[in-house]
């Protein structure tokens, strides 16, 4: 990990104006965090924060991908959830405190990967003069929590094949590149990832996966997967 200065915002556009938790701010009253926030970057793999620290940072993910996981006490692992620049990770520490250490950790998914953090202390001091931003933070903190009921509700009445062609949409949106046969999605997972995504077994995703790619909505390459006919499969998410 490589650690910047707050000098090296100065000359660049705040980050936070790219941010969803700081979408209503101005440009004035985002520079006023400038001097307390703090840039650092990590390889593939490094970790950003991990499970059990008692950190109070907010991290808003600058550049590069990264993949928020849990570990069992008996060391598996299980993938919650994937980032991509301008989205916020762990603020659940800043906004409650005193609720224990962090349950989850962050894995960068690339090289160069690059986050700036905020402390509690100056977040709030900074709201404290703001207040109607805190109004837009909670609706996008409400907003998230949303898709976590919703993934929850996938889970108990969507099938295996749904919730895999709705989470490569997901994956295409976020992360698609433009090519000419169709969209790729370079998502950089491996198999078991994937499964755990879509919250099955790997056995099960690939039999999935296998039956899009014979009816031609799909091809895989490596880690990546070439969405041919998006329309097929947003059919077959809602089914």
């Amino acid at each position: 990990m490589s650690l910047e200065t707050p000098n090296a915002f100065a000359d660049e556009e705040n980050i936070l104006l790219h941010t969803a938790l700081f979408k209503q701010v101005s440009p004035a009253e985002a520079e006023e965090l400038l001097p307390h926030l703090k840039r650092a970057a990590f390889d593939k793999g490094d970790y950003i924060f991990s499970e059990g620290d008692t950190d109070q940072r907010m991290y808003l993910l600058e550049q590069g991908r990264v993949k928020l996981i849990r570990t069992s006490s008996d060391d598996r692992v299980q993938l919650l959830s994937i980032h991509a620049p301008g989205e916020v990770l762990g603020e659940i520490p800043v906004f409650d405190p005193h609720g224990g250490p962090r349950t989850a950790s962050a894995v960068a998914m690339s090289h160069g990967t690059r986050v700036v953090w905020l402390e509690h202390d100056a977040l709030f001091a900074w709201l404290d003069e703001h207040p109607r931003v805190a109004i837009d933070m909670l609706q996008v903190m409400a907003n998230r929590q949303r898709g976590n009921n919703e993934r929850i509700s996938d889970l108990v009445f969507m099938d295996v094949p749904a919730r895999l062609a709705k989470i490569l949409l997901n994956l295409g949106s976020r992360f698609g590149e433009p090519v000419e046969q169709g969209l790729k999605v370079p998502h950089d997972l491996t198999q078991e990832e994937l499964a755990q995504l879509v919250g099955s077994s790997r056995e099960t995703v690939n039999k999935a996966l296998m039956d899009f790619s014979n009816r031609g909505w799909i091809a895989r390459d490596g880690r990546s997967i070439i969405i041919f006919q998006p329309g097929m499969l947003i059919r077959r998410s809602r089914r």
